[in-house]
């Protein structure tokens, strides 16, 4: 009689503001959801950053791009989990409290690498059971990202090469909605010039 070993559910957790959530963020969940049995993306609440939308407005955007992507990850033969969730707490004890052994980050550059690097390195040190994955971005993502895309869209550009039409829609009603952010956004240009 043999006795089939089962092993652990793996969990990932992957974090951001995703404020709002780009085709970038998406690849990446993409991805990161065919490595571990259950993957988490995790919404920051992060109001330090001043978000364009609210954290429970965030999650909904980025739950409602998961059906998609569950859809394409079955086509592919890979059947695992996504979860999206809010947190608020520090990134070490969120991913402990959701069972992971994995917090997976996305890296667009050089640039990217040393401010996650030093991230790693003190996540490590607070629980080295969990380990940092990074995946780099794919070529045609490299670019993007949340503040650029809010950055074309308060000065009227197009935006849908970089998020989905539902997400493009959001982010151009928020504008609209808004009169004095688009007006001061064109009296001092994209980039604060």
């Amino acid at each position: 009689m043999t006795s089939k070993v089962t092993r652990p559910e793996r969990v990932g957790v992957y974090p951001g503001t995703f404020d709002p959530i780009t085709r970038g963020h998406i690849d990446i969940i993409r991805r990161a959801s065919k490595t571990v049995d259950r993957l988490v993306v995790a919404v920051a609440r992060n109001a330090g950053k001043g978000p364009l939308f609210s954290l429970d407005e965030r999650v909904e955007m980025v739950q409602d791009e998961i059906a998609e992507i569950l859809a394409k990850n079955a086509e592919d033969g890979f059947k695992g989990a996504i979860d999206v969730k809010p947190f608020g707490s520090l990134l070490m004890h969120f991913a402990e409290s959701q069972g992971a052994s994995v917090i997976i980050r996305g890296l667009r550059a050089v640039s990217d690498f040393e401010y996650e690097f030093q991230m790693a390195g003190m996540n490590a040190r607070l629980n080295p059971r969990i380990e940092t994955m990074f995946l780099m971005a794919s070529d045609r993502h490299q670019f993007i990202s949340s503040r650029f895309v809010k950055e074309i869209a308060r000065l009227g550009g197009p935006i849908t090469e970089f998020v989905t039409p539902r997400v493009a829609e959001r982010v151009m009603n928020r504008f609209n909605s808004d009169p004095s952010q688009a007006s001061q956004a064109k009296q001092t240009g994209p980039f604060g010039d």
